[in-house]
């Protein structure tokens, strides 16, 4: 062990080394006993009072004024409105996302796929929700993707999610009443309706609406008001979509999926309204037999035709036109079995299977010649045809 020299210093006003007080000396010790002493009944008052005392480990000082480093809470998705895989989910349901902690400014935001017009907004500091332009599209299966990783959404402290998550959810079915009520304002249908309120929200544009059905024109035949019933899906229905779906690209089913729908209340959002005259065929078989053309309520043509022969008679009904020729090819099977080809068949709507409306060559019209076809001449049948679009209903009776 070393040993350090004393310094030999004995100016005014200081001792000598030799006339120091022990620095252990006894009553040095008995002070001290007695502040540990105090020291130790005020830890135990304090402790009962409900204060923690901590004592600092050697070695472990801290600077003054230093403060411990941050904790950086993860970040997550803890919730979602619809819930993953939820069906049935309304029209009007608002989408949002809550996380674990609150997101930075200007954060990426969450995608929907297929997108929907419209725009997220903070719903709190650490949930998200989506305002859409609109109602969520009826049959839909939507796909909300939240972005993880480093170009993901951010939290307030910088923090991103490792990856990303995704839920995904069903827009319930749109309701025949509603898909009506649109048609009818959009001039698809024989009827009109009127609300008896407007729309609290364009999100309630998919949702039934108050309001009344009344026929666009009087005194319609009763094979065509007979057919409407509202909020069942009949063929005066089925021919509107089919019509609808035709004018706007679609594939013509007459059965409105997501496609038909997102397009339907597009057309509402903007007042896009059929451009078409409403167009209705009465083919009627009683002698001499006849075909009545009524266009937006009043008949607009009338011409002696040919319906099907007793062992293949036209069926009676009502059919929407669902496909049309300006000139074509028919075959089929002859009563007697044999096959036959006709080449060159002008201006044909099929309304029901093989049944069309179209021209054909005969020495007289007015009676029962055909296969099951309604047979007009020539120049009568390119009067009608451009009547009869896709989705027109032909009654005959």
């Amino acid at each position: 062990m070393s040993v350090h020299p004393v310094a030999n210093c004995t100016g005014p006003g200081k001792k000598s080394a030799m006339s120091r007080s022990p620095a252990h000396s006894s009553e040095t010790r008995r002070r001290s006993t007695w502040w540990l002493a105090v020291a130790g009944v005020v830890a135990v008052a304090l402790a009962g009072a409900g204060f923690i005392v901590l004592q600092r480990a050697p070695g472990h000082t801290t600077s003054a004024g230093a403060s411990p480093s941050p904790v950086v809470s993860p970040l997550t998705v803890i919730g979602t409105t619809p819930l993953s895989n939820a069906t049935n989910v309304a029209p009007g349901t608002t989408i949002t996302v809550a996380f674990s902690t609150p997101l930075a400014p200007g954060s990426p935001m969450p995608t929907l796929s297929p997108a929907v017009a419209g725009s997220w907004s903070p719903l709190s500091a650490d949930d998200l929700q989506f305002v859409a332009d609109g109602p969520l599209v009826p049959s839909t299966t939507e796909t909300v993707t939240v972005p993880g990783g480093s170009a993901g959404v951010v939290g307030a402290d910088g923090q991103h999610m490792t990856a990303g998550v995704s839920f995904h959810f069903t827009v319930a079915a749109g309701s025949t009443l509603r898909l009506q009520q649109l048609l009818a304002q959009l001039g698809y249908l024989p009827v009109t309706f009127t609300p008896s309120t407007p729309l609290a929200s364009p999100q309630q544009e998919a949702d039934p609406q108050q309001g009344t059905f009344a026929w666009r024109w009087p005194n319609q035949p009763a094979s065509l008001t007979s057919q409407w019933t509202p909020g069942t899906f009949g063929v005066i229905t089925k021919g509107a979509v089919m019509s609808f779906e035709t004018q706007h690209g679609l594939a013509t089913t007459g059965s409105p999926g997501p496609q038909t729908w997102g397009a339907l209340l597009q057309a509402a959002s903007t007042g896009s309204t059929d451009p078409q005259p409403y167009g209705y065929v009465l083919v009627s078989k009683t002698l001499p037999e006849t075909a009545t053309v009524y266009q937006n309520g009043a008949v607009a043509y009338s011409t002696l035709v040919n319906t099907g022969i007793p062992s293949t008679p036209t069926a009676t009904g009502t059919f929407p036109v669902y496909l049309r020729y300006q000139v074509t090819t028919m075959s089929g099977t002859n009563p007697t079995g044999s096959h036959y080809t006709d080449p060159g068949i002008p201006w044909v709507s099929y309304f029901n299977g093989g049944d069309a409306l179209h021209g054909f060559i005969r020495a007289s019209y007015g009676f029962p010649q055909s296969l099951g076809c309604v047979e007009m001449p020539f120049a009568n049948a390119a009067v009608v045809w451009p009547m009869t679009p896709i989705g027109t209903l032909v009654t005959v009776q």
